[in-house]
């Protein structure tokens, strides 16, 4: 068995998210701690009491979703034993989960990608007005019939790739005016149908730049170690652990495309037969079969997660 460890992105937070583990394991409650002082606010108190609109506000739900991701790790080495440099093989994260990849591989400090993660929030909130961008996800076509939509739906408009989530689910970012073509113009493209999804910003796009601007200049000024194992890059498909590189990656991530279907074929042919999602929800899971059917993959979120994980660490 070859391991591999993904981490979740936005939309998978929850109100109650890591209570559970907070409430029964020490190392939990220290990362939930490390997180609040990192950022000067009660992010812990969000997350378990709500309400759920300012826990999904892309502020408080990218640290969030990093803070429950680290409160997994952190239990499980106390608890199980993990040994990232011996156990895993990789780690990938969809969007801000490439940031708790990170953080779990040692490339960041907790506090620091807590920092980042609500820098990123509120730096793409603020790139693009409220009500001029948005975001559409395509049903029952793959990446190239999603970039001819793309195409035929600009019409002078952004309307970009920002997720390539799996083979029949491709999600597009741009203007407001852009995405609300797709529908249409993806009928003779052969698209089954668009879902408009409730997002703040039309995120992985180019009308993000100022966010990816503000981006490079904090990740300028934070240390960025080598990761002791290899993270996927989500702009690449492909592991990278330079310091230098990290950053640069990071900053194109902003605008560029998730390529999260590319990711999860790479592991698996490195080897990786075994993927296991850290922290909130069970999202990649689902992705992953629909991937690669050869790939096993589970969720480990709560106490009961971590018991049925223990095994696959002997």
């Amino acid at each position: 068995m070859s391991l591999a460890l993904m981490f979740p992105g936005q939309g998978s937070q929850a109100v109650g998210m890591g209570r559970d583990l907070a409430e029964a394991f020490p190392a939990a409650r220290a990362v939930f701690q490390e997180v609040d002082e990192a950022l000067g606010q009660k992010l812990s108190e969000i997350m378990w009491q709500g309400p759920q609109e300012t826990l999904t506000l892309t502020e408080n739900a990218q640290p969030a979703l990093m803070a429950h991701s680290m409160a997994v790790i952190r239990v499980l080495q106390a608890e199980k034993g993990l040994d990232l440099a011996k156990h895993v093989s990789f780690v990938a994260g969809h969007s801000l989960g490439e940031y708790s990849a990170l953080a779990a591989a040692g490339a960041f400090t907790i506090g620091d990608a807590a920092r980042l993660l609500k820098l990123r929030g509120q730096s793409m909130q603020k790139a693009v007005p409220v009500g001029q961008g948005a975001m559409a996800a395509l049903l029952g076509v793959g990446l190239e019939v999603a970039r001819k939509i793309a195409a035929d739906a600009a019409q002078g408009d952004v309307c970009d790739i920002a997720n390539d989530n799996e083979p029949t689910q491709v999600v597009l970012s741009g203007h407001k005016t852009a995405i609300d073509r797709v529908a249409e113009v993806g009928k003779v493209h052969g698209l089954r149908r668009a879902i408009p999804l409730p997002v703040s910003a039309p995120f992985h796009c180019r009308l993000l730049q100022p966010a990816a601007d503000a981006m490079a200049e904090a990740l300028a000024t934070v240390v960025v170690r080598r990761p002791i194992v290899p993270v996927i890059a989500n702009v690449l498909a492909a592991p990278i652990s330079d310091p230098d590189e990290i950053r640069r990656r990071l900053v194109e991530q902003v605008t560029g495309t998730v390529r999260w279907r590319e990711c999860v074929l790479a592991m698996a042919s490195a080897g990786v037969t075994t993927l296991l999602e850290v922290g909130s929800g069970k999202v990649l899971t689902g992705l992953a079969g629909r991937i690669d059917k050869g790939l096993k993959a589970q969720a480990v979120g709560t106490p009961p997660d971590i018991d049925a994980v223990g095994a696959l660490l002997v």
